[in-house]
């Protein structure tokens, strides 16, 4: 399923009004997909650390800060495709071999709240399917 939103996001990364916000309010399908590259990157740590780390801290992310910060709206469509793809084969990677107890391994928030690998893993793909969802049909 990773690698399949991958691809939906590589055809949307190549439509010539992927940088258009479609109203002042909402993120273009450029900015979302550089969101979804930048979730990819933080699950590939995060999941990372759960499979060899007992227990491990995960500090807040703030996506709307990173969203600022990053420019989202000024990258390139073509190497936000390519990163977001390399990220989310490498992800499916890393989630494929999991099983049995594995998926139990757990990790914690700042805030307390305590994931599993298979909650966090469900969590990052409803996450980045909802964002192919708020896209719309206009794109594809």
């Amino acid at each position: 399923m990773i690698r399949d939103n991958a691809e939906k996001w590589l055809v949307l990364l190549s439509h010539p009004s992927v940088a258009t916000r479609p109203t002042d309010d909402q993120w273009s399908a450029l900015e979302y997909a550089c969101h979804v590259r930048d979730v990819f990157r933080l699950y590939l740590i995060r999941l990372g650390r759960m499979m060899n780390e007992d227990g491990p801290h995960f500090p807040n992310w703030d996506q709307d800060q990173t969203a600022i910060e990053n420019d989202y709206a000024t990258h390139d469509p073509l190497d936000v495709g390519k990163r977001l793809a390399n990220r989310g084969n490498r992800l499916a990677d890393l989630i494929a071999p999991v099983h049995g107890t594995q998926w139990d391994r757990s990790g914690r928030r700042d805030n307390g709240s305590r994931f599993t690998v298979e909650s966090i893993s469900r969590y990052m793909l409803h996450d980045v399917e909802h964002h192919l969802w708020d896209i719309g049909e206009p794109l594809t």
